[in-house]
């Protein structure tokens, strides 16, 4: 059993490293791109954000396939259509074949990232699941911190396709791995909630195109308008059905689990920071400091740098002393670190006075990332599992989305991209507004009281919410 264990988690790693790499190295590529398919500036967009979209919608529904057919099987087969999609990304003869090949390889990673999860969560007993999910999540660390710098030596190097060429051989090897080391597990549910599954797509699909739009066509446009209210429809009527529905693919019970409300709030305003980081910081290093950008991606590595080692060992700790004071402290620790780059940074300022509150944030991350995770798995039954990660999976790209918009639009009232000085006038108010994001994520988590005598078992065994 510990042999079949360490190969689920090894497998879950390698596969989630491989779809967070994939997500990151591009970013180093695009310029690249442009120059060689001749992309347009909002096809070149359509790149990333193709990827990220599909995989924001798919994540729940991944979870409930995965449920109801299997979930080493539902994982293989994301792992399988992710491989082929890359393998059309590096072959793709121009920017609308290679958007359209970028959104299958979300498909493949929302199918990898809702799974991986689940599986190592099924695999190991409660006791020791904190440590397993601080060491998968330390293969998302390697991803952050390798991405933006791989990228750019690979594209500089041999050329861009080969950024997505590397997943091919790791796909083809980690592929018969996963069915002949993983065993099958499946939910509760007997049945595929369809009305559910559709009502869910859509109302993501409106929420997240509207997050990710408003920016560039304005809030008050007809399509973010429209977006908006597709999808808050969709919402309300997905909710109403899950309530009455006899197998729901979010069992409205859950919300009655203290650690898997409390887990996901902190997803929100744990990864809104991740998101508002990977956009600014760079930003300030290039445009604030002047840096190139090799140097910003190598100034960068403090950011992320000690999820690696601390990530497993929060994990670890989480299983001894609860989940609770790491997030708190965690996410608190994030919003001090950002507040300092806030307040230190100036145009044309020496990186050095940036590498402690740099680390002070990563070291934040770290504490909160496994324990964020390990809260939302283990407040629920087993048979609940599989719907608890992909909840915390869609929050996870929701909460990022959903923040980035916001610093955005902060920054474009405050700076712009004019000088150094302008970037800095709206750097300050974006990411003073990202740490007030978090901190108030940290409130919320510890003014969140836990219910007496509820245990997982209890819970998961009440009857829906009439």
């Amino acid at each position: 059993m510990a042999h079949r264990r360490t190969w689920v988690l090894a497998l879950a790693a390698v596969a989630s490293l491989m779809t967070a790499l994939d997500a990151l190295v591009v970013s180093a590529s695009l310029t690249t791109i442009q120059a060689d398919l001749g992309a347009t500036a909002e096809q070149l967009e359509w790149t990333v954000n193709g990827y990220n979209l599909v995989m924001a919608v798919l994540l729940m529904p991944a979870a409930a396939l995965g449920d109801r057919y299997g979930r080493r099987r539902m994982f293989a087969a994301g792992i399988a259509l992710f491989t082929v999609a890359s393998a059309a990304c590096a072959a793709a003869p121009d920017v609308v074949v290679l958007v359209l090949a970028r959104a299958l390889q979300g498909a493949g990673a929302a199918f990898v990232s809702a799974l991986a999860m689940t599986l190592v969560s099924a695999a190991y007993p409660p006791e020791r699941r904190g440590s397993a999910i601080g060491l998968l999540q330390g293969g998302s660390g390697i991803a952050v911190l390798a991405g933006p710098g791989l990228g750019g030596a690979i594209t500089h190097a041999i050329g861009w396709e080969f950024v997505f060429w590397l997943n091919v051989p790791i796909g083809l090897a980690v592929l018969p791995l996963i069915l002949l080391k993983c065993n099958e597990s499946r939910g509760a549910d007997t049945a595929l909630d369809v009305r559910g599954l559709v009502l869910v797509v859509a109302a993501v699909l409106g929420l997240v195109w509207a997050l990710a739009r408003g920016n560039a066509v304005g809030w008050t446009s007809a399509e973010v308008l429209c977006a908006f209210a597709v999808g808050g429809a969709a919402l309300v009527a997905f909710v109403a059905w899950e309530r009455r529905a006899a197998e729901p693919m979010f069992p409205m019970r859950l919300l009655r689990c203290p650690g898997f409300v409390a887990g996901n709030v902190a997803t929100i305003g744990l990864f809104a920071s991740i998101f508002g980081g990977l956009f600014f910081y760079a930003q300030l290093l290039q445009t604030g400091l002047g840096l190139t950008p090799l140097q910003a991606g190598l100034g960068l590595v403090p950011w992320t740098s000690t999820l690696i080692v601390l990530g497993p060992l929060a994990g670890r700790l989480a299983d001894r002393i609860g989940n609770r004071p790491l997030i708190v402290a965690g996410l608190l620790t994030i919003a001090a670190g950002i507040a300092w780059t806030v307040l230190v940074a100036r145009p044309g300022m020496p990186y050095a006075e940036l590498v402690v509150p740099f680390l002070v944030t990563s070291i934040g991350g770290s504490m909160s990332l496994a324990p964020t995770a390990n809260a939302v798995l283990g407040a629920v039954a087993a048979g609940d599992i599989g719907k608890a990660s992909g909840v915390n999976a869609m929050l996870r790209e929701l909460g990022g989305v959903l923040g980035l918009a916001v610093f955005v639009a902060v920054f474009t009232g405050t700076g712009s991209y004019a000088s150094p000085a302008a970037f800095v006038d709206g750097f300050g108010p974006a990411m003073g507004t990202c740490a007030a994001f978090v901190a108030l994520s940290a409130a919320a988590v510890a003014l969140r009281r836990r219910r007496p005598n509820t245990s997982v078992t209890t819970v998961a065994a009440e009857p829906a919410v009439p």
